[in-house]
């Protein structure tokens, strides 16, 4: 019996990524939310440059492959402490222009993170580099699942990079 966390989809077990079994009505239900609420920003007058789609485990899991599947151009993605969603499938959800193929990608994990293994991260920046992305993959020496104060500030880096601040001071 796995442990069940409510979230963006649902975790049936944290086994080996390769093997395990994946929500994936559930990460493609928040996928359309993920690209809703974007649409929602652009409708809404912000300029699609200035959106990033970012977040920590569960939250960065649905970043990334929302991101990379979004079909209008974001100015970054993000992703801590997360993995790859629908890994065998998620390369032909890539709207045919890509419009974020040339957006970087910023990724943080810890390497000694129990939860959501240090290998996956590393697997997931290396597909999307296969798949011509370009991730920043930074590494956070003894951290276990959760942020740390220079990942943080290697993350407020990578934003100020992708969304400057617009006139004025």
């Amino acid at each position: 019996m796995g442990m069940r966390m409510p979230g963006w989809y649902d975790i049936a077990d944290f086994g080996d990524l390769a093997n395990r079994s994946e929500d994936e009505a559930g990460v493609l239900r928040s996928q359309k939310v993920f690209h809703t609420l974007i649409q929602g920003e652009i409708d809404a007058g912000i300029p699609t440059d200035r959106i990033v789609l970012g977040g920590f485990s569960q939250g960065g899991a649905m970043s990334l492959m929302a991101g990379i599947t979004c079909p209008t151009k974001l100015g970054g993605i993000f992703g801590l402490s997360c993995y790859l969603l629908l890994k065998d499938k998620v390369q032909s959800m890539v709207p045919a222009d890509s419009p974020n193929k040339d957006t970087p990608i910023f990724m943080g994990h810890g390497d000694a993170d129990p939860i959501v293994r240090y290998a996956w991260g590393q697997m997931t920046a290396d597909k999307l580099k296969e798949w011509g992305w370009s991730v920043d993959f930074k590494t956070y020496a003894g951290l276990p699942h959760s942020a740390a104060p220079q990942e943080i500030n290697d993350l407020e880096t990578y934003l100020k990079a992708r969304v400057p601040d617009v006139g004025g001071n």
